[in-house]
């Protein structure tokens, strides 16, 4: 039986003495798409940043694809794993053909050079993010939701076995936020990608997701297929609000519809 892609084993981190994550135990088998879960504060984007060594754990051991991430070198880790944050603010003014380009940085010689063969990944990335257009735009003058499409094709750009997004929808369009889901599950079902969506759009992550997992106060609540994971009990559990949740005909997935108190 092969490891699996990410694991957290035990894992706890807070921000002085506040808890975030606590002794969380995860395992995200390679090859699928999962979404975690979680109204603000419960800890999703700092999975994220543990998961790709951006912060190192209080306690506790993370392995990527069955070694531990801390023992794996800079450029090895960025082989295999791939982020889509939230927002990034360059401190030079970048084109967004130089954006996407950073994403081949793990892959060039000592010299960092491009060859013809990391252009055209990057080509390919951008055009899959329908961004291709904007190459020769600076990344400080484009709209949030184009912002979030390069930052998409950087990370598609690197190649990566991973992939961790967080919120890769917040700043889309009804269109484009449909566009993000099916190129994610284009990527999975042609590459055999790993995908981590960290998300707040329920019935999004509903749609697209194999697997969903529900975090509260750093802990894993539910954890489990879409039908299992978004029943009225856990949501509202977590969230703090009744729900009704119903059956897409077209889709046989579940859907949440938020109830008013009143």
């Amino acid at each position: 039986m092969s490891a699996p892609a990410l694991a957290f084993r035990r894992v706890s981190f807070g921000y002085g003495r506040a808890p975030v994550l606590v002794e969380l135990d995860l395992e995200i088998a390679e090859g699928t798409i999962v979404g975690v879960l979680g109204p603000n504060g419960t800890g999703k984007t700092t999975f994220v940043r543990l998961a790709s060594a951006a912060l190192r754990p209080a306690s506790g051991g993370i392995t990527l694809f069955g070694d531990p991430l801390l023992r794996l070198p800079a450029r090895a880790r960025a082989r295999r794993v791939a982020v889509v944050p939230q927002e990034t603010h360059p401190v030079f003014d970048f084109t967004v053909q130089e954006i996407v380009s950073m994403g081949r940085a793990p892959h060039l010689g000592a010299f960092g050079i491009e060859r013809p063969a990391d252009r055209a990944v990057s080509r390919d990335a951008m055009e899959r993010c329908d961004v291709s257009e904007l190459a020769a735009r600076s990344f400080r003058a484009l709209s949030g939701g184009e912002r979030q499409r390069v930052l998409l094709a950087r990370a598609l750009a690197q190649e990566a076995r991973l992939l961790l997004l967080d919120e890769p929808t917040a700043f889309l369009d009804l269109k484009h936020r449909l566009a993000v889901y099916d190129l994610l599950t284009r990527l999975h079902d042609d590459r055999g990608l790993t995908v981590v969506v960290v998300s707040h759009d329920i019935n999004l992550a509903a749609r697209y997701c194999d697997r969903l997992v529900l975090l509260r106060c750093g802990k894993v609540a539910a954890d489990g297929t879409p039908s299992e994971v978004l029943r009225p009990e856990p949501i509202k559990s977590v969230y703090e609000v009744d729900v009704d949740v119903r059956t897409d005909p077209s889709s046989g997935r579940p859907f949440v519809i938020p109830l008013s108190p009143r």
